[in-house]
């Protein structure tokens, strides 16, 4: 949907008659950078796209063209105009508590968008598809670590979105010669190296960040939800997998499809759990910072372990996770957190 962004940016930026140097002067940013955006020539850091929308009053699902997603037209105007040839598709909404309590905004727009966009793309011939799927279409684990095999029965609307995509790509395969890859994320989190871009959840719910705001004295304590798991520490255990790990993953799933493989499915991990009090002891160790940690009853639904099984990936695509050490990850992080601009 970041394709959309330079159309809507230079259309709000009208409506409120500014020229592209006072946004600039605004935004911190020079008057190219801007005239480069509205161009769909480069994008802004992602942690700018917040305070861009503050700035126009809009949420930032308008400012990137969410509602455009679903709009087949214009779809097959950027496939012509960029002469797509292959869809990479991170759109979804990912936040599990919220599908359970409006699961119609995860239904429009994490399948009947998705169908929208593959029936363009089967009319303009474009028959490449890399599909970001998640490990919540396994539902509770049968066994860990979870390998490609292990059944799929999701517990939230969120998974069930996913899994429905995922068989809908086989579905097409078949009639259309749709050719996808499902790349099944665990936990994904970490910040690109240079710390252009990092998480920005609003509201927050993933571990990292949510310890990393306790380090800064932005959250008052962090919360550990049950220390009577049956694991080492008696917290859960679960698989990070680094951001940039995950973008080489995506390139070798497309170069795999360039080079004439067929629809496959894999499992994106490094198959290394840590526990929530070892990243709570990473992050203290990385930051230099101490923070309260608060000790509550568990929370209803998390699975004591959840760990990939990325062999599948490793061995025919020879993907290897580069960062697997928990610190590693942390450091990423926390130089992105120290310079968050909202």
């Amino acid at each position: 949907m970041i394709i959309y962004f330079g159309e809507t940016l230079k259309k709000l930026r009208k409506e409120k008659e500014l020229t592209q140097e006072v946004l600039a002067e605004f935004l911190g940013v020079s008057f190219q950078a801007v005239s480069k955006w509205e161009r769909n020539e480069s994008y802004p850091d992602l942690s700018m796209l917040p305070v861009i929308a503050g700035f126009f009053s809009v949420s930032t699902d308008t400012l990137l063209g969410v509602d455009k997603a679903a709009d087949e037209a214009k779809i097959q105007e950027y496939i012509d105009k960029y002469e797509i040839e292959a869809v990479m598709d991170f759109a979804g909404y990912i936040e599990v508590g919220e599908s359970v309590k409006d699961p119609q905004k995860y239904y429009q727009n994490n399948l009947v968008n998705n169908v929208n966009l593959l029936r363009v793309m089967i009319e303009k011939k474009v028959n490449k598809f890399i599909f970001s799927s998640t490990a919540a279409t396994f539902g509770n684990p049968e066994y860990t670590p979870i390998d490609e095999k292990h059944s799929q029965n999701p517990i939230n609307p969120y998974g069930w979105t996913k899994l429905m995509m995922e068989k809908i790509l086989l579905d097409y395969d078949v009639a259309y010669g749709l050719k996808s890859v499902k790349l099944r994320y665990f936990n994904a989190c970490g910040a690109d190296i240079e710390a252009d871009i990092g998480e920005a959840h609003n509201p927050e719910s993933h571990l990292i960040p949510l310890i990393l705001d306790a380090a800064i004295g932005k959250r008052e304590d962090i919360k550990v939800f049950g220390t009577d798991y049956p694991t080492p520490d008696g917290t859960c255990l679960r698989d990070y997998i680094h951001v940039t790990d995950l973008a080489d993953a995506h390139i070798k799933a497309l170069e795999y499809l360039i080079k004439g493989g067929e629809s496959n499915d894999f499992n994106l991990g490094n198959g290394v759990g840590f526990s929530v009090l070892e990243v709570i002891d990473a992050v203290k160790e990385v930051s230099g910072k101490d923070f309260k940690v608060t000790k509550v009853e568990r929370r209803m639904g998390d699975p004591a372990i959840l760990v990939a099984a990325s062999d599948k990936i490793k061995n025919e695509l020879a993907w290897n996770p580069k960062y697997t050490d928990i610190k590693k990850i942390v450091e990423t992080a926390w130089k992105w957190h120290q310079k968050k601009l909202y």
